[in-house]
């Protein structure tokens, strides 16, 4: 247990004992953070305030003279209607430097909670690279995925394959009939039309959109193509193994690609499960007859199947959510059914990350699954897409811009600001440095604004070394780093009557915070936050770090190194959450 826990644990104890001793056992009340700078736990009033027929502040200030500061507690107040508490620092002190002491990059986790919680995200149509607008997909999901872990529960993490449909039809058939003479012709021309060379990045995921562009071209042209076309996809409904694999082939040709792109953003999925098993294994077929007996289900004049949604709470043109087309054949929205009944046999609790333009679809979802029988519901999670100004790197007169192309500006850009300021450092070291500093910023600036907010890519945000930015954060530790090599060994001093600046106070104070940021970004799904606490404690350790000496600190200087490495040990665990690399120089 940690010391806020433990702290948290005293404070609701000494309410509840206060109430008892005015008669009020059975009034509820909850203990919160505060947001108020000098106060570390308070009590609101003002749901007690019709059980107790008194005013909010007239509680508050009734339950402060029936608690007295001891024990954790070193001071009550009532403010505003608030009953108010502050630990006593040496308590707070010696509790958080112990904890981080004995438990290391585990601090801040929860235990294990018997939970698995599957966590989908990115799930890109694998027809091409993953489109730059697309990058927070990815980002959170990995973030929330980490968090999730810190809280104790059994994490997986899920790429839903979507090798079924035209698009990754079309595909195949272009990278089986395409020649490489006529794709690297339509990849010359493309890159002429749009003025730059697409011939430059040797990637599976990018090579093979020149196969897809010429396919589309010929369906549209061959009458025989479009036929040959049309009975792949005809074939693949009907769950011929042969076209299945064949498509399949093809969509892990692009998955290698992607995975690529991935793995340089530092996100490794546990599992690919492709949309196709749900036609070869009959559980959409399943679906189909379960949705055609429910009493919501009709047919069009053309004979496609549809379940109305009007009681879902689902208006207009979209009550009607149909599950096969007129000619019996399933459509994604089955299929998806499909495998969330088969998520739901595999995990807990899940939780989807998506676009925003999928919140009608998730809803449709929902719905469909409530009437199938499902008393369980995933969760989305939502995001706006990423924009970027325009200028270099924009998505103007229809270029497109992938992740793999802001990665690599990103590391390109991290790289000349590094050697501005290092050009001590080998060649080889800038570069290492300049990859970790580059994808860090990507992950940190994607992730620290609220997922459903409009967010605009901005290099000067993304690249600041003091700002709100992973590069500063990533400064600091290697800062702290640097500080502890200086210092060479040293001995674990926990005394907390040799910290007792204020600074050195605030600094603990912001470390003691961390599971509770953990718990809000995981369990609550608010990956947001942890960028921002990233943010507070750098900033802490920079104020301690300017206001007191540490190598110079005399009888204090063994307290203030553990303080330092304290920092160290949960700024790179906060960065390794972020799924960003914690470099010891920079």
């Amino acid at each position: 247990m940690s010391v806020m826990v433990d702290f948290e644990k005293e404070v609701r104890e000494k309410v509840s004992e206060a109430l008892a001793s005015i008669g009020a056992t059975d009034v509820t009340f909850v203990v919160e953070e505060s947001s108020v700078d000098g106060v570390d736990l308070s009590v609101p009033c003002f749901t007690m305030s019709k059980a107790l027929r008194k005013a909010p502040q007239a509680i508050a200030d009734e339950l402060a003279g029936l608690i007295p500061a001891a024990g954790a507690i070193h001071s009550v107040s009532s403010v505003n209607g608030y009953l108010n508490f502050n630990i006593d620092p040496a308590v707070l002190v010696k509790g958080v430097l112990d904890d981080i002491v004995a438990r290391g990059s585990d601090y801040g986790s929860m235990p294990a909670s018997g939970l698995t919680v599957n966590v989908e995200h990115t799930s890109t149509n694998p027809t091409g690279p993953i489109h730059v607008g697309r990058a927070r997909n990815p980002i959170i999901g990995d973030t929330l995925a980490r968090c999730l872990k810190k809280c104790g529960h059994e994490v997986v993490t899920e790429y839903y394959v979507n090798d079924v449909g035209k698009q990754v039809v079309v595909l195949t058939w272009g990278v089986n009939n395409v020649s490489d003479e006529e794709a690297a012709q339509e990849a010359e021309e493309h890159a002429k039309s749009i003025g730059q060379n697409e011939k430059e990045r040797d990637k599976t995921d990018h090579r093979l959109v020149a196969n897809y562009r010429v396919a589309n071209k010929r369906m549209e042209s061959d009458p025989a193509v479009k036929e040959c076309i049309s009975d792949m996809l005809r074939r693949f409904e009907d769950g011929d193994a042969e076209i299945i694999d064949t498509v399949r082939h093809t969509a892990e040709i692009m998955l290698d690609g992607l995975r690529e792109t991935l793995s340089s953003i530092n996100v490794a999925l546990d599992r690919y499960t492709w949309e196709s098993g749900y036609i070869a294994d009959g559980s959409a077929r399943d679906v189909v007859e379960r949705l055609k007996k429910s009493d919501y289900a009709g047919q069009t004049d053309d004979g496609a199947w549809f379940v109305d949604l009007k009681d879902f709470g689902i208006q207009g043109k979209n009550t009607k959510f149909t599950f096969t087309r007129s000619d019996g054949t399933t459509l994604y929205t089955t299929r998806d059914l499909a495998y969330h009944l088969d998520k739901f046999t595999r995990a807990d609790r899940l939780i989807d990350v998506l676009g925003e333009d999928q919140k009608l679809g998730s809803k449709q979802l929902c719905s469909a699954l409530e009437i199938l029988g499902n008393d369980r519901m995933p969760e989305p999670m939502f995001y706006a897409f990423v924009s970027l100004p325009e200028g270099k790197m924009s998505t103007r007169k229809g270029v497109v811009v992938y992740l793999d192309d802001l990665v690599d500006e990103a590391v390109a850009r991290a790289y000349e600001e590094i050697k501005s300021r290092r050009s001590d450092m080998p060649e080889d070291k800038m570069r290492e440095i300049a990859r970790i500093v580059g994808v860090g910023a990507v992950r940190y600036n994607i992730v620290r604004v609220q997922p459903e907010k409009q967010f605009i890519f901005k290099w000067e945000e993304a690249l600041n070394f003091d700002g709100n930015s992973g590069p500063y954060v990533q400064y600091v530790h290697a800062r702290a780093c640097s500080m502890l090599r200086k210092a060479g060994d040293f001995t674990v001093d926990t005394d907390a009557s040799k910290l007792t600046d204020p600074y050195e106070l605030k600094l603990i104070k912001v470390l003691s915070r961390y599971g509770s940021v953990l718990k809000a970004a995981g369990d609550e799904k608010r990956v947001h936050v942890l960028p921002a606490y990233a943010h507070e404690l750098a900033a802490a350790f920079n104020q301690f770090y300017a206001a007191v000496s540490v190598l110079d600190a005399g009888s204090r200087k063994d307290a203030r190194l553990t303080l330092v490495d304290c920092t160290r040990v949960v700024l790179a665990d906060v960065l390794h959450c972020l799924g960003m690399g914690s470099p010891e120089e920079m």
